[in-house]
């Protein structure tokens, strides 16, 4: 089976046109004023519009309280939240329960650990997305899309990693050989499709996704 793709942090027409385009299997709009890649309710749903029924939509979101999350599942109405703070698995059944809505956490691993620690979502979440655990020192850290990459062998290495989601440090030049050694059957990039924070360019998603659906 191809490689499933989502190209997150979508935040203009054109951008988003281009990962349908390609072939996206999941597109992400996020939540975090924090962010870059931030979109506002009213953007976030004329997008989530434009790709209804060609990719599923994706609302990333923060340790977002319950009105956050009912705003964005009333305004957007997402295919899946992906849940990229400190969330336990009871609050991801939570958010399932509250909203109707799956959800994926995203897990940021440094090592063999970390790795292990997502175990405890399996009731929980849809899936896992596994992401790089960047450094404290990093200037403008941020829970996801820094750029980061973790060692991919210990995916490969993991006894049963389950239905999973790798990120963290993807681009076009890389996809490949990540999805060889982990064997992911879904991969996530943001970053690594810039050419400036949070400004996406067209090419390199087009890039990635070919690199992608291609490397099995």
């Amino acid at each position: 089976m191809p490689v499933e793709v989502k190209i997150c942090g979508l935040s203009t027409p054109e951008t988003l046109d281009a990962a349908l385009d390609a072939g996206a299997s999941y597109v992400g709009l996020v939540f975090y004023p924090k962010s870059p890649r931030h979109v506002s309710l009213a953007t976030a749903r004329a997008l989530a519009e434009r790709a209804r029924g060609r990719a599923r939509i994706v609302a990333l979101v923060v340790d977002a309280d319950d009105a956050t999350l009912f705003g964005i599942a009333r305004e957007v109405k997402p295919d899946l939240f992906q849940a990229h703070g400190n969330e336990t698995p009871e609050r991801i059944s939570a958010i399932r329960a509250l909203t109707g809505i799956p959800v994926a956490k995203a897990i940021r691993v440094k090592d063999a650990a970390d790795i292990a620690a997502a175990a405890q979502f399996q009731n929980a979440a849809a899936f896992i997305l596994y992401d790089a655990k960047a450094p404290e020192t990093l200037k403008g850290l941020l829970p996801g899309g820094n750029g980061h990459a973790f060692d991919w062998s210990l995916l490969g290495e993991a006894a049963d990693p389950g239905t999973f989601m790798l990120a963290g440090g993807l681009n076009p030049a890389n996809v490949a050989e990540a999805i060889r050694v982990t064997g992911a059957p879904m991969v996530d990039v943001s970053s690594g499709v810039e050419k400036a924070p949070g400004v996406k360019d067209v090419a390199l998603i087009r890039k990635f996704i070919e690199a992608a659906k291609s490397a099995r």
